[in-house]
């Protein structure tokens, strides 16, 4: 029986991983736990975190919040409190788009390099 059929996904990444993943700090990611209740990794042994998709989702939305739209951090705690369903629709938005931009970035290298 295996338990993660897929090996791509992960149960739980550490911190250096998320850190990278998100263009962030360790010592801000850390410094967000404590600010946003919402985000709880599972500490293993020594206290070395583990953070789950959901709490990467989590960090995902606190930075579209904090880094993109540079509410302060009262601010995104308040979005998150009376509107998540539409911060997360907005990061999700923001998210596609970045995403989008990417691919017509890396289709223009393309037809560069065949004039």
């Amino acid at each position: 029986m295996a338990l993660n059929p897929n090996k791509e996904l992960k149960l739980y990444y550490s911190i250096g991983e998320v850190a990278e993943m998100l263009g962030l700090s360790e010592t801000l990611l850390r410094y967000w736990e404590k600010e946003f209740p919402s985000i709880t990794p599972k500490k293993a042994g020594r206290n070395v975190r583990q953070y789950s998709q959901e709490d990467i989702d989590q960090l995902r939305l606190v930075r579209h919040l904090v880094k993109d739209k540079g509410m302060k951090l009262a601010a995104a705690r308040k979005a998150l409190k009376n509107n998540k369903d539409g911060a997360e629709r907005d990061a999700e938005i923001v998210a596609r788009l970045r995403s989008i931009r990417e691919e017509l970035m890396q289709i223009k290298k393309e037809l560069d390099g065949l004039v």
